[in-house]
Parts: C-alpha cells; structure tokens; sequence
C-alpha cells in the first residue's frame, strides 16, 4: 500500500513547565498534505487534531502550522485550497500542571496528487512530558 506521508513526533521543553509538541510531515513526490484551515464545507478534508486525553496538562493556544503553503484554486474541488508539498510541521503548546503529564489523541489527514486522492487517515499520538 502506498504511504504518501510520513508522519514523526517530537517534544521541544520551553520553559519550565511548558512544551511544543511537534507533528512533522514528509509529504512524498507529487503528493500533497492538505492546511487545517480550508474554508468551506465542501471539498477535501482538512488536517486535524484530536487531543482525547489530557492528564495533567492543558492546550494552550491552537494547533499552528509551520511551513510554505500553496493557495490554489483546484478543479477537482472547485475551491480554492491551501495545502503544502514536501514537508510542513504542525505544533501545540502545552502547559504542565503537574510534575507528570501525558496526552493522547489523533490527527485526521487527506492527500492527494494530480491523479487522485488517499481517504483520511487517523494516525494515533502520544506525548509523556515532565516538569
């Protein structure tokens, strides 16, 4: 089966008690990785990120991205899409409010190339993080 992302997880310690969780994306040959923010109802969907549980921890913030998107009307859809080729990362601040924390959850995506699309995706992340 084809795997046109590969997804990779890391933590960044900020300040004492605080952390970036980081979602890295390497997008593969033609294929492309759709933004969170899409506009609209209709079309392809968007990335997304489910933080299920929080123990000990709390967002802060939204989801960003980070990266050179593409905004381009795309004829398959009939919409103007913003979506990123290559690589881009996504990044969540949590804040610590025990000396222990963990979250779990998912990210949702769709890809696509000229050709035809993947169906969304769940992949599954964890984060332990430590004050």
């Amino acid at each position: 089966m084809e795997k046109p992302v590969e997804w990779s997880f890391e933590t960044k310690k900020i300040d004492n008690g605080v952390y970036d969780v980081y979602f890295n994306a390497d997008i593969n040959g033609s294929w492309y990785l759709y933004s969170q923010h899409l506009g609209g109802e209709s079309g392809p969907v968007p990335t997304a990120f489910a933080f299920e549980k929080m123990d000990g921890c709390e967002l802060v913030g939204d989801v960003e991205e980070i990266g050179n998107p593409i905004h381009k009307f795309d004829d398959m859809f009939s919409m103007e899409l913003k979506y990123y080729r290559k690589n881009v990362t996504f990044r969540q601040r949590i804040k610590i409010e025990e000396d222990a924390a963990f979250t779990t959850g998912y990210l949702t995506f769709m890809t696509c190339n000229n050709d035809r699309c993947m169906p969304p995706t769940d992949i599954d992340f964890s984060f332990d993080l430590a004050k």
